[in-house]
């Protein structure tokens, strides 16, 4: 098989990047890592949430690059059709897909109120009207399926797509002391012990330079 090469930003800031990353690693992909540098002008209009479009991760395996996240975890299902990147019931499959993409074009609120800062921990953190309603739309998408599918993933006992897709919203929650009910708590803490995880947070304690736009308590 051809060798594979991830290009990622910010472990500590990036949700995209985890995203991407995840799913490679659920995919069972072998491939290296080529970080952006943080003061490069596109990655940081990324984290911060200036850019039209977001190339980070971007996948280059052999003559093929594939960015936007979406378009790799497609990728990686046609690449890896056993590792169950997606559902197999077809109905599954479809709500799999839909909420996929509600992460993908919508929450803004969310994204620019609570950006994904590994390293910080902020206690009895004020959300924003708008982040609120955000947080709760999440929060009915976990527990309608974790009751439908049984968990602890939110389509049963494997991961999906929608697992990496929402996994940097687990840590958004804790990040900022989000009030969680029991289901919800028990999802964050599933995704957190993952194993894929702790080599993530590990490395995102490592990075040495802050972003300071992404550091205020706002």
């Amino acid at each position: 098989m051809a060798a594979a090469t991830l290009t990622l930003s910010s472990k500590n800031y990036s949700s995209w990047s985890l995203r991407g990353w995840l799913m490679a690693r659920f995919a069972g992909l072998d491939f290296s890592e080529e970080m952006v540098e943080q003061d490069d002008p596109g990655a940081r209009a990324e984290l911060l949430l200036l850019a039209p479009s977001v190339r980070v991760p971007r996948l280059t395996h052999g003559a093929i690059s594939v960015w936007d996240t979406l378009a790799i975890g497609e990728y990686l299902n046609e690449l890896k059709p056993k590792a169950g990147l997606l559902p197999a019931d077809p109905a599954a499959r479809a709500h799999c897909r839909s909420i996929c993409g509600e992460m993908h074009s919508g929450f803004s609120a969310l994204r620019a109120a609570l950006p994904m800062n590994l390293k910080a921990r902020f206690p009895k953190f004020t959300v924003w009207s708008r982040a609120q309603g955000d947080i709760e739309r999440v929060t009915e998408i976990w527990r309608d399926c974790l009751q439908r599918y049984g968990g602890p993933y939110l389509f049963g006992t494997g991961r999906t797509l929608a697992d990496a897709m929402y996994a940097p919203v687990a840590t958004r929650f804790l990040t900022y002391d989000v009030p969680l009910d029991a289901a919800c708590a028990a999802y964050c803490a599933t995704i957190m012990a993952m194993p894929e995880m702790q080599p993530w947070i590990d490395a995102a304690r490592l990075e040495p330079d802050d972003i300071e736009e992404l550091e205020v308590e706002f």
